[in-house]
């Protein structure tokens, strides 16, 4: 067993006998923040997931991401093959169906492909926004017209969101309301864009869109499309069904969050099954620490009862290594490329 799949098991643990995941409405702050934090401490402890509502992200710019990757996927698979990953200085660009294996069950990968992208320096209304520092290694499509420009203000958007997800976890955990902006003020923060064929029935665990797998960063914000397919597994081991809510974001605690918070917060399995007989398609964003910040157990959650759970970890090397290990396996990891566009 590796260091991932023994946090894996260890983070499964954590979660609760939940058998629906719980709505946060964002709509009443700031006024209501205290409400929000103890309803946000609960969904983390106890489930790892919620649904996020009333968030303020434009419904008509997330129309046009569905569009357009709806439209990069439909391009011929030569014409996606010239922006694969392997050609990118930092593993962005194309995944090509079953070149990702999340599922141990599994004798082949994934069901699934993707296009992967992290945000650049922009700016937006007067503000600089840093960028992920892997940005050299983004890889864009020459002639769909639109694509690129929709793509990031889609990331302003997430990082203006995330802002306020890292404000709120920081009041759920009884901290400054800043405690963490300096730690995520050039956050790695990864837009997904994903594609998954409806699998062949009945349902069989060794043909997953996406196996059994716990997110690397601190919190994913995902956006479905009408298709149920994403599960997410309790204590006890069951499957409950995370359907599309209208106009609802899905949330989900990853391991840099639970490692932060000592295993308070449980970043809980979750997998993807599309037996709809349709394609589904998803857009997540995974949202970390600045690639130098160290993750280890908050003070507030730690005592002479409750020790540390894991040693630290340097953000970037962890979340790095982790990408390149399912991409290729067992081989050496990708080094860590520090850019500076």
């Amino acid at each position: 067993m590796n260091v991932k799949e023994a946090e894996m098991n260890h983070f499964a643990n954590r979660s609760g006998d939940f058998d629906s995941i719980p709505v946060i409405d964002f709509g009443g702050l700031p006024r209501g923040e205290s409400e929000v934090a103890e309803a946000l401490r609960d969904a983390c402890t106890n489930v790892g997931f919620f649904y996020l509502v009333n968030h303020g992200i434009d419904g008509d710019l997330i129309d046009e991401m569905f569009i357009q990757c709806k439209r990069f996927f439909a391009l011929p698979l030569d014409d996606k093959l010239q922006l694969h990953v392997k050609r990118s200085a930092h593993l962005l660009g194309y995944i090509a169906m079953q070149d990702e294996k999340t599922n141990a069950l599994a004798k082949q990968g994934d069901l699934h492909e993707a296009f992967d992208f992290v945000p650049p320096d922009l700016e937006a209304d007067g503000e600089l926004m840093a960028g992920d520092f892997r940005q050299i290694g983004n890889l864009w499509p020459d002639h769909l017209t639109g694509f690129e420009e929709t793509l990031l203000r889609y990331s302003i958007a997430m990082k203006r969101l995330s802002r306020q997800l890292f404000r709120a976890f920081a009041l759920a955990l009884e901290l400054p309301d800043d405690y963490f902006a300096a730690l995520t003020n050039r956050p790695m923060t990864l837009v997904r864009m994903l594609h998954y064929p409806s699998q062949p029935g009945p349902f069989d665990e060794s043909r997953l869109g996406t196996g059994a797998h716990t997110d690397h960063e601190c919190f994913t914000i995902l956006r479905q499309d009408e298709v149920k397919a994403l599960q997410v597994r309790n204590r006890r081991g069951e499957w409950i069904d995370a359907p599309p809510m209208p106009g609802a974001f899905v949330v989900n605690i990853g391991d840099q969050m639970a490692r932060w918070t000592n295993g308070l917060f449980a970043s809980t399995p979750h997998r993807v099954a599309n037996l709809s007989g349709r394609a589904r398609h998803s857009i997540p964003c995974f949202v970390g620490a600045n690639a130098e910040a160290v993750i280890q157990a908050l003070p507030s959650c730690v005592s002479a009862a409750n020790p540390a759970k894991f040693a630290p970890v340097v953000a970037g090397e962890y979340v790095s290594a982790l990408i390149y290990h399912n991409l290729h396996g067992n081989q050496q990891p990708h080094p860590l490329k520090q850019g500076t566009a």
